[in-house]
Formats: structure tokens, C-alpha cells, sequence
């Protein structure tokens, strides 16, 4: 055998005794990964855009509405109440009159706030009242849905000031969700072809190129970019979603394998210590599960953690399983916020001892795709999603998911 090859071999079994390491001594007080995530992480992390892209096929798939709908026909639980809170929200509301403009304008945590609630709030009315008509089949639902979304489309052209790439992304994420399932299961929808424009032309330029923004950003507006993608069928965009992703969340949930600082999402700027350091917000204690925002507030956390699962939920769809690559830093980060907000206490070293805010209603989808299918053990992330049941929405680009995604095993 020639002296290259015992190297290999050496390599190889070394690279294995660290797998198994990482895999057998992630710490107990953490959700806990199964050491089948990473065992299927170099085959993934080679498959590109579907040959053919399935509709609906952003967040939600028509076997998961199929599996919805006879829940809530049948009155079972969680999904009925989780779909009577749908249906008294705003969100559901059959007189409800879209606020389009031309120029949405959004500053810092939206200072000013020239039309940015009332297209958020507007995209996930767009999306309930599709969700709605796919569970009763009234299309007066479907109508309503139609309506929001080709007054926007007939009239926005951009988005404006600071905030403009988050504002894009959050609003951007639920555009398609609603879209994909009114083109796809409802009769007509005549100007389906000028909301594609829309998403092509204004939504789709300010998120596919990403953001050096906290991790929160770039996530939110690759979830945008991804489900546009899908809708307008885009491989190219699609591909680009997921090169943006596979880099950039690695850099927002910390791993120990990961060495003795956090690793930087490509074309971020940190060259140094103290520049990671300041970026991860003076934490310099890291641990299994912290993200970039951790030592923000839980909130923002959220919002990164949130649109992680859902581009992996758009990709399982698809037929590209992003899960495997993401298993390990989602279910640790999953699991390591909720056991605090469960009421463990904070040592200091994390975050000086005190989090603040909540994760939010962000936590069905991950568990549901990480726990139910994969059957990883997640007791915390367990515990915190069935305390927190129906899972509402936060006014933002989450909405209904305990309705869509509890126990979902489409």
C-alpha cells in the first residue's frame, strides 16, 4: 500500500473519531441530535434545484393541507383550535381592504413606517385567507386572497430607506406562501402572471444577494428568495438560496466542533477575535445551540432559528433535504433556548446571565421536521412547543404553524 493511502486512511478514521465524538458528548442539558443527521450531510450538501419544482411547495405542500384539512374536519386537537385562532384573526377577515403603495418606506425598527405593517400584515392576510380556502373549500376565501395580492401587485415598485432588505424578506416570505397555494389549488386567478412580475422585478433583486446584517436579515430575506424562486420556477435564484444559506448558518448557530470561535458567513468582514466577539454581542463564552442574536434578545434569535426551518421546509419539499446539513446546529439552538425559557437558570457566562424576550411562535416546524421525522430526542423543544400551542403569529412572516405543521408527517 502505497504511503498516500495509509494517510487517507488515517484521515479518514480520524475525521470519524471526531464525528462520533461530537455526535456521543453534545452536553444533557441540550436537545440532542441523532448520528444519522451528519452521516447524510456530504450527500445533500450536493444536490441543486429540483428538474421539476412542486406546487404548492413553499412551506406548506398539498399532502400537508390534505393532512390539515381532515384534521380540522375531524375536530382533533391541536389543529382545531389551532384553526379557529386563524379564523378569528384579522388575518382571516373576508372584509378586509389591502393598503397597497407605490414606495414602501422603512427605516430602523421601521422609523419611519410608511406602509411596512400594512404590507407584512397584508402578505400574511394573503396567506391565511389561502390556508382558509384550502381547509373549507369557500372560495370566498380564495377571492379575498386574490384581491390583496393583485392590489399590491398592481401597484408597488420598491422598497425604501434602511430597513428596505429586511422589509423585502419578511414580506417576501409570505408573498409566495399564499401564491403557491391560490395558483395551484384554486380555479382562476387572472393576474397570477403580473404577481410573478412583482416578486421578479421589486422583491426578488433587494434579497437574493444577501446581507452582512445580523444573521436575522440575511435568513429572512433567503427565505424570501427561496420561495420566489419556486414560485417563478427560478433554478438559478433557487440555487443561489441555498448557497446563501449553507453559508450563512453555520455563521449564525454555534457548534463546539466548530473550534474555539463562531464561524463567519462568507464576505461578512470578521477577520478578528474581537470582531466575531463584538458581533455575537460581547459574547465570548460560546456553547452547542447559541446563535449570533442569542445575547441580543431571544426575539431576534427567533426570527433567525424561524427562517432556518423554513427554507429547509421549502427544500424538503422540493426535494432537496437541507435538514441533515442543518440537524445538529438547529436542534441545539432549539434546545438550548428553550430549556431557559422553560425557567432553567442562566449561568453567567451566557449572556451575562440574563436573556431577554421570547422565541415566539417559531418552534412547529423545526421540531415537527427534526423530531417527528427524524426522530431526534428534543424534550425541552418538546415541552415549549406544546406549552405554547396554538402557535399564533407574530405580525411579521410567522403564521398558524401549529395549524400546518404539529405532528405534520407529510
Amino acid at each position: 500500500m502505497r504511503t498516500g493511502s495509509i494517510g487517507r486512511g488515517l484521515g479518514l478514521a480520524t475525521a470519524l473519531a471526531a464525528l462520533l465524538t461530537a455526535v456521543f458528548t453534545a452536553p444533557a442539558s441540550a436537545d440532542r441530535s441523532a448520528p444519522a443527521a451528519n452521516a447524510r450531510e456530504v450527500k445533500a450538501a450536493t444536490a441543486a434545484a429540483p428538474a421539476s419544482f412542486t406546487h404548492p411547495g413553499v412551506l406548506v405542500s398539498r399532502p400537508q393541507l390534505d393532512f390539515v384539512r381532515a384534521k380540522v374536519q375531524a375536530g382533533a386537537q391541536p389543529w382545531k383550535s389551532a384553526y379557529d385562532q386563524m379564523l378569528a384573526s384579522k388575518y382571516a377577515s373576508l372584509t378586509r381592504t389591502a393598503k397597497p403603495r407605490a414606495i414602501v418606506e422603512c427605516g430602523s425598527y421601521s422609523h419611519p413606517n410608511y406602509g411596512c405593517t400594512d404590507e407584512r400584515e397584508d402578505a400574511i392576510a394573503a396567506y391565511t385567507l389561502a390556508l382558509a380556502w384550502y381547509i373549507t373549500q369557500d372560495s370566498r376565501y380564495a377571492q379575498k386572497s386574490i384581491e390583496i395580492m393583485d392590489a399590491w401587485s398592481a401597484v408597488i415598485q420598491d422598497h425604501t430607506n434602511s430597513n428596505a432588505p429586511l422589509q423585502t424578506g419578511w414580506a417576501g416570505s409570505s408573498w409566495p406562501r399564499a401564491a403557491e397555494i391560490i395558483k395551484y389549488t384554486y380555479s382562476s386567478w387572472p393576474n397570477s402572471a403580473r404577481f410573478g412580475t412583482m416578486l421578479r422585478n421589486v422583491y426578488l433583486p433587494k434579497v437574493i444577494n444577501g446581507s452582512n446584517s445580523n444573521g436575522n436579515w440575511e435568513l429572512s430575506m433567503t427565505e424570501a428568495a427561496i420561495g420566489i424562486a419556486v414560485f417563478l420556477e427560478d433554478r438559478t435564484a433557487y440555487d443561489k438560496a441555498v448557497s446563501t444559506f449553507r453559508g450563512r448558518v453555520p455563521a449564525y448557530i454555534y457548534l463546539v466542533s466548530d473550534g474555539a470561535l463562531p464561524k463567519t458567513a462568507p464576505g461578512s468582514g470578521l477577520d478578528t477575535r474581537d470582531e466575531i466577539i463584538t458581533y455575537w454581542q460581547g459574547q465570548s463564552t460560546f456553547m452547542d445551540g447559541l446563535s449570533q442574536e442569542t445575547c441580543r434578545d431571544l426575539t431576534h434569535a427567533g426570527y433567525g432559528l424561524s427562517a432556518i426551518s423554513h427554507i429547509a421546509e421549502t427544500g424538503r419539499i422540493q426535494g432537496q433535504d437541507l435538514y441533515p446539513e442543518i440537524a445538529d446546529r438547529l436542534c441545539h439552538a432549539l434546545g438550548l433556548h428553550a430549556k431557559y425559557l422553560l425557567g432553567a437558570a442562566v449561568p453567567s457566562s451566557l449572556c451575562g446571565g440574563s436573556l431577554t424576550d421570547s422565541l415566539g411562535p417559531i418552534t412547529e416546524v423545526g421540531f415537527n421536521a427534526l423530531h417527528n421525522r427524524m426522530g431526534i430526542a428534543m424534550t425541552n423543544t418538546q415541552t415549549l412547543t406544546e406549552q405554547q400551542r396554538p402557535a399564533g403569529s407574530n405580525n411579521l412572516f410567522v403564521a398558524w404553524e401549529t395549524l400546518t405543521h404539529a405532528n405534520n408527517p407529510n
